[in-house]
């Protein structure tokens, strides 16, 4: 075959991958959808052989200097790793590797949620039934107990809403050490096939459905909920997860399947990991809400809004989360049955 119809005959398949290639090098490899990946791998190795076949009958370097340096572009895009650039793997995980994560393990965070909820409402309907049973779930020391009087409990909830800011940052750093000491202790404690993360997070649960009830008793649920709920959302939800990573653990002890109790272990905790990273800002963004938020002059309408759409952005950011692991699956599979 001479050279023009050699050339004629295999320049749409080069097009095809110059065109790919140019869209993987503006977008990266990970931009590139499935099928474009596999048809990039399809398009490099055709395209390889056109090479070697052109050393042959190609006379002309400008077109093999060409198709040389395409298919080293392609080489390049599929085997070599891309950069690595820290603040934007970063910037990445928070904004939806930290969702993909809890979306993997949403199974334990089900179960987390349901014993923190099942502690909420036995906690509530003890309190209410039989008042004296708050001062076994609430702490000693706690003024908001049955014997408080409505207006006691109302000046327990304004406390603090004339401090500087001085003040409201130190407590926040205060309330930033103790909401991750209990998330984090939810989270090692699944070591210990996950009992005292069960434990602690129902306990967790009852002392909160205490607290809310004693506040209904005395009719001033709406004002508690506007104390509770604009920082309570993020905290609850931290706590939630840390106890989910936490079942995870004890899982991997338990039911280690296949693996070696280690094996299940080390894989399990580096999921676990990732869901400890993402759940540390949100430690840091509930200490500042208690704290500011809190303990401000909004009035409780504001602070019910607040509330509300801190629950609206927790939900639409682990729905995209959920929506960006689904597609990740999708791709592995398509890649899966390219290769086979």
């Amino acid at each position: 075959m001479s050279e023009g119809p050699f050339t004629a005959r295999l320049q749409r398949t080069w097009d095809e991958l110059a065109l790919l290639v140019a869209r993987g090098r503006s977008v990266g490899a990970r931009g590139l959808t499935a099928e474009e990946l596999s048809r990039l791998d399809r398009l490099y190795r055709v395209t390889t052989i056109h090479l070697a076949q052109a050393r042959s009958r190609i006379r002309n370097e400008t077109v093999l200097r060409n198709l040389n340096h395409l298919v080293s572009q392609a080489h390049s895009l599929i085997y070599i790793a891309p950069k690595r650039y820290p603040v934007r793997m970063v910037l990445w995980f928070y904004v939806t590797g930290f969702a993909q994560a809890v979306a993997r393990t949403m199974p334990f965070h089900v179960v987390a949620f349901s014993l923190f909820a099942f502690g909420v409402f036995g906690g509530y309907v003890v309190t209410q039934q039989r008042p004296l049973a708050a001062y076994a779930l609430l702490p000693a020391l706690d003024e908001r107990l049955p014997g408080a009087s409505a207006e006691q409990l109302a000046e327990i909830l304004r406390y603090g809403r004339e401090s500087d800011d001085g003040e409201k940052f130190f407590f926040a750093s205060f309330l930033f050490t103790h909401n991750t000491k209990v998330g984090f202790t939810a989270f090692a404690a699944g070591v210990l096939a996950g009992v005292p993360t069960v434990f602690l997070t129902v306990f967790n649960g009852a002392m909160l459905g205490a607290f809310a009830a004693v506040h209904h008793q005395k009719g001033i649920s709406t004002e508690m909920y506007a104390w509770l709920l604009p920082h309570g959302i993020t905290e609850i939800l931290a706590i939630i997860l840390c106890a989910g990573a936490g079942l995870m653990l004890g899982k991997a002890v338990v039911r280690p399947a296949l693996e070696t109790r280690r094996q299940a272990l080390v894989r399990a905790g580096r999921e676990a990991l990732n869901l400890l990273l993402g759940v540390v800002p949100m430690f840091i963004f509930a200490s500042l809400c208690e704290s500011y938020i809190r303990q401000s002059q909004l009035d409780t309408r504001t602070r019910l809004l607040f509330a509300a759409g801190m629950a609206v952005f927790w939900i639409l950011y682990f729905l995209q989360g959920s929506y960006q692991e689904r597609r990740a699956h999708r791709a592995c599979v398509v890649n899966l049955k390219f290769l086979e």
